[in-house]
């Protein structure tokens, strides 16, 4: 069963990411080191022994749709009256609307936990926290009063509809449409797929924010708009009114996260109402609803990355926990008497290792990322908001990668037994799969950061980042610690693999070469991420956490620097000289 592993995610916060330094700086408010490990505790205590043993009981059930209504799995509804009455969905909600302000990095450290307890249940309130986010920055005085209290005390919870079965993520080519009222409001028509949570039974109204075109708005992307459609309309006094035009038609069946409901939602059809039409309310200004949007998405993507941490942690809690009991042959040097447990084989060593590694770097990178999103609102705003930019692609690819990778080696841990699902590792590895899809796929999450994000200030943020990189290999250099082994010299490599293909992205899109540019941003991306795993490792390897585990965190660091960031030099070749293979071989695609 998984056991949040509150004290290593402490010492990541406080003293990789850099919680600790902005503490003791004032940088973040009243908040205090105290405080931080109790919200730690209490969050891990809940995902533990609420929300962990409901995670199997949520995938053989999955979310059911039952006469136009979707069913829970049975214990969930009371599991999330739990986690809303416990004050989670407000952690980081302004608290002019009751919510209690604290900083992103303590969300995404609970955000861990409760996914690893159960990904279908946690993404959800995630949803909810997000659509609060957006209608926060944009929505009008009105809208924030009427919704936002409900929301953040979990009473209401939202959903975000983007996509429709012709667009993918062209959201572009939308084609539900939004029509002006004289009131104020407009009426929505149109399909949308793949909502996540768009009909449940945890709450008694759902805030639904949708994308939309109004019949005069421009092609493309620059021509859609954001609003808000409640599945009940409220009154005056708050109470719900009658029910909007809005319906789920049905829900996906789907590989993983069998809890979840993810639906097709109809607008307009006329099913509910005095005549078709949802009636919603724009948020923020007409065509301008991807700006809006986006104020959700940045963050949803960083909490995808959360997601990929948490089924990597807890996978390798489970394949750690299965290895030392399970025994089989006898492993080189093996005393006992009988059959060794498979722990003690190099091979079942290495994948778990490994494990431990991805999860880390990935948990290190996401924090990170909170952390630069948190110190973006102070004084030095503008570099802390590059840094966050450049952050948040790595972060959601590189860490759902992690959680397929993991979740991967974990059922290879349990051998025969991980293909039978009643271990749990199968389950694991299914919820993890739509990670690296959600929230802009991981290749696009790697256009982003090529295109975007490395040029920012002229490509010296970038720069700017190699060279502090650089310092936490010269400081395990100048270490000179046995513990350690080669982790300078192969960091220092790996960093210098980083700034080549660094530079050579840059100069190849100031040359207008972008095809080049895009056929190595995947690997590029990859690159980018096991050279952050490798430093951040070190970086923890060289702090005192006071907790006596610093022999522990030196061997994994050395490990990780010795046996899995010596990929860099590959992937560098693969970023510089692998365009040309890639448009002759198209040949081979048809």
């Amino acid at each position: 069963m998984y056991k949040a592993p509150v004290e290593e995610i402490a010492f990541t916060l406080k003293h990789v990411a850099g919680l600790a330094p902005a503490l003791e700086g004032g940088h973040l408010g009243d908040l205090t080191d105290d405080l931080v490990d109790a919200i730690l505790s209490e969050a891990g205590r809940f995902a533990s022994e609420e929300v962990a043993p409901l995670g199997a009981i949520g995938d053989t059930q999955g979310a059911r749709l039952v006469d136009g209504a979707v069913k829970m799995p049975d214990g969930w509804p009371t599991l999330y009256k739990a986690w809303a009455e416990g004050g989670w969905n407000s952690l980081t909600a302004s608290p002019d609307f009751g919510g209690q302000g604290l900083p992103h990095m303590l969300h995404v450290a609970a955000l861990e936990m409760w996914n690893s307890g159960s990904m279908a249940f946690a993404i959800g309130p995630t949803l909810t926290i997000g659509a609060i986010e957006a209608l926060t920055a944009h929505g009008s005085d009105h809208l924030k009063s009427t919704y936002l209290p409900k929301m953040v005390s979990g009473e209401w919870m939202g959903s975000m509809n983007l996509t429709e079965p012709h667009a993918g993520s062209d959201l572009g080519v939308m084609k539900t449409r939004a029509e002006r009222r004289g009131d104020g409001t407009y009426r929505l028509f149109g399909q949308k797929i793949f909502i996540t949570y768009g009909e449940h039974d945890f709450t008694d109204n759902i805030v639904h924010l949708v994308l939309a075109r109004l019949p005069d708005a421009p092609a493309g992307t620059r021509g859609i708009s954001l609003f808000l459609v409640p599945k009940f309309l409220v009154n005056a006094d708050g109470s719900l009114g009658p029910r909007n035009d809005a319906h789920c038609h049905s829900i996906e069946h789907k590989l993983g996260i069998h809890g979840s409901p993810t639906c097709t939602m109809i607008y307009g059809d006329g099913r509910f109402g005095d005549e078709p039409g949802a009636i919603g309310w724009l948020i923020g200004e007409e065509n301008r609803g991807l700006a809006c949007m986006f104020t959700m998405m940045n963050n949803a993507r960083l909490a995808v990355g959360m997601q990929g941490v948490a089924i990597a942690e807890a996978a390798t809690q489970k394949a750690v926990a299965y290895a030392k009991e399970r025994t089989q042959g006898k492993a080189p040097g093996w005393q006992g008497s009988g059959m060794s447990p498979i722990i003690e084989h190099p091979d079942v060593a290495r994948m778990l290792l490994t494990m431990k590694v991805l999860t880390q770097g990935a948990r290190a990178i996401t924090y990170a990322c909170a952390h630069a999103v948190d110190l973006s609102h102070g004084e030095e705003a503008r570099h802390w908001a590059e840094r966050a930019s450049l952050l948040t692609p790595v972060a959601k690819s590189f860490a759902t990668d992690a959680g397929v990778d993991v979740s991967s080696l974990g059922v290879q841990v349990h051998g025969g037994m991980g293909f039978i699902e009643e271990t749990g590792a199968a389950r694991l590895y299914r919820d993890a799969r739509i990670a690296p899809i959600y929230e802009g796929t991981n290749g696009i999450q790697a256009i982003d950061l090529v295109t975007r994000k490395l040029p920012l200030s002229d490509g010296n943020h970038i720069r700017g980042f190699i060279a502090e990189l650089r310092e936490i290999a010269a400081k395990a250099q100048a270490a000179n610690a046995p513990a350690l082994g080669e982790t300078g010299d192969r960091l220092e490599a790996s960093i210098a693999d980083l700034e080549t293909a660094t530079e050579w992205l840059l100069a190849t899109l100031a040359e207008g070469r972008q095809a080049e540019a895009l056929a190595g941003a995947t690997p590029y991306q990859r690159l980018f991420g096991l050279v952050l795993t490798g430093a951040y490792l070190a970086k923890g390897a060289l702090a005192d956490g006071g907790d006596g585990r610093n022999a522990e965190r030196a061997a994994l660091c050395r490990f990780a620097a010795e046996n899995v960031i010596g990929e860099t030099a590959a992937l560098r070749e693969r970023v510089i000289g692998g365009a040309a293979s890639l448009e002759a071989a198209r040949v081979v695609l048809g």
